[in-house]
């Protein structure tokens, strides 16, 4: 789609600079009462690697916990078994997250990695109401009527539905241990597996999982802190002069003669329509460190001027790092396939995620939690109200003591930390905190400039995944 250099506002300007801050730690999130998490960058496969399954369906219910609606849907799922052991071979079983399906598959490169080793059937399962696996086809989104169906209880329900099918089906499955394995949302759904159907999966593997994101469990601000924190260490006055750059933007946008200098000097793009593609942008190593590059003014005697333009340059290293764009196209990311709406509905019914900024312990403007200001606007999109602690109810909340076989892992680099597990349960509720690790890195494919903490993150959590087979086919 083509596109033009247009206007900019100032809430516009303020969107790009707090996309910059968020995309860079490969996580996303919206400046509103909307704030709530997303799925992120799981970084791009390896150069060799080739990526070959089959793509198949299966017919799931509507609803799996009421009698009334006995519809059916097709849920989409990938099934690589190029190196499974037929006969009681694993099956490694990705929870989809919001989003299609096919992302997922081809930027977990983890799963594909450690196949041959474990002998493993890779199955990657699409979420309900993402990609092709939609309840009422293209009436999925019409109204609160149709959504009502898209919650985390429904999707855990079709992957256990799913699994009993296919071990069932598959001839030589019937014995294989199945373990769990998601990142972000989709390793929330990982550990929700583990706990609510331990018949169906011996293990899971929660990548970036923040279960305790959720209200009176972690304070709201801690999201915020964690990316200060990084940028703080990334370049010198580097989170300073993101935190002076909302005033240079009140400053700038406050004259007509701003706007323009901002529109024509700055380059954005707001092209009419949406435009998203597939895939990932091009980024280089470490790249909130090449942002801070741009910005490590001495913050009081750089311009506002000044600021905006090296905050332009450092808005360029995520949409226009190659240099061939002519003007930078914001609509265009990297997780553009992902499924917004999809997310906001749940945002907005159980997935109550509070985020709040105080300008003071981190670098964003002053931004309570309003949970009755959140609740009118999901009202007002979606018809529908949230329910603010359901998520604890359904899912334990901090007390996970009683659960077994599953494994927690962290990057310390990546914000969603904050409302994860990053401490030891039990002896097999287990957590793994990767220093120099961003959000699920270690789910990416191995590759030249991984951390020796990110290797070692992996052949730890391939050790869990061997004991947890072992103690499955002792028990047959």
């Amino acid at each position: 789609m083509s596109c033009g250099c247009g206007s900019v506002s100032k809430p516009a300007l303020t969107g790009i600079v707090l996309t910059l801050t968020l995309y860079c730690l490969h996580v996303f999130a919206l400046k509103s009462h909307l704030l709530t998490r997303h799925g992120g960058g799981l970084g791009t496969a390896a150069k060799d690697a080739v990526i070959k399954y089959k793509t198949l369906y299966f017919d799931q219910k509507i609803d799996h916990f009421g009698f009334l609606e006995d519809g059916t849907f097709k849920q989409r799922y990938l099934v690589n078994e190029e190196h499974w052991l037929q006969g009681g071979g694993a099956i490694l079983f990705y929870t989809g997250n919001e989003g299609d399906v096919t992302w997922f598959c081809n930027n977990t490169g983890f799963m594909w990695d450690i196949a041959e080793e474990l002998g493993a059937m890779l199955v990657f399962a699409e979420h309900r109401y993402y990609g092709e696996s939609l309840p009422f086809g293209k009436d999925s989104y019409s109204d609160p009527k149709h959504l009502n169906y898209l919650t985390s209880e429904q999707a855990l329900a079709d992957f256990a539905v799913l699994i009993k099918e296919l071990k069932q089906t598959v001839p030589g499955a019937q014995n294989s241990p199945v373990i769990a394995i998601g990142g972000s949302y989709g390793g929330m759904l990982s550990a929700w597996m583990r706990m609510k159907y331990p018949n169906i999966v011996v293990g899971a593997l929660a990548a970036s999982a923040p279960i305790w994101q959720f209200p009176d469990m972690v304070p709201c601000g801690d999201f915020y802190k964690i990316v200060t924190q990084d940028f703080s260490r990334s370049g010198l006055n580097c989170d300073a002069n993101i935190k002076k750059s909302w005033k240079a933007i009140d400053n700038i946008t406050a004259t007509d003669d701003g706007l323009q200098w901002l529109t024509k000097g700055l380059q954005f793009v707001f092209p009419p329509e949406e435009d998203r593609r597939g895939g990932l942008q091009p980024l280089p190593r470490w790249p909130i460190q090449v942002v801070c590059k741009h910005i490590g003014f001495n913050p009081s005697t750089v311009s506002d001027h000044q600021l905006l333009v090296g905050i332009s340059e450092a808005v360029g290293v995520y949409y226009n790092y190659t240099g061939n764009t002519p003007c930078l196209n914001t609509s265009s990311t990297a997780t553009g396939n992902l499924g917004f709406i999809g997310w906001y509905y749940q945002a907005c019914t159980e997935m109550v995620m509070p985020m709040c900024t105080d300008g003071i312990q981190d670098m964003f403007e002053p931004q309570e939690w309003n949970f009755k200001a959140f609740s009118d606007e999901c009202q007002a999109l979606f018809g529908v109200r949230p329910r603010a602690n359901w998520a604890e109810t359904v899912y334990g909340g901090l007390d996970i003591h009683s659960h077994s076989n599953i494994v927690f892992s962290n990057g310390a680099l990546d914000p969603w930390s904050g409302g994860g597990v990053t401490r030891n349960i039990s002896d097999t509720v287990v957590a793994i905190v990767i220093p120099d690790g961003a959000h699920h890195l270690d789910l990416r494919f191995n590759n030249e400039y991984d951390p020796h903490s990110v290797l070692s993150a992996r052949a730890q959590e391939v050790e869990f995944f061997k004991l947890w087979i072992k103690q499955a086919k002792k028990k047959l």
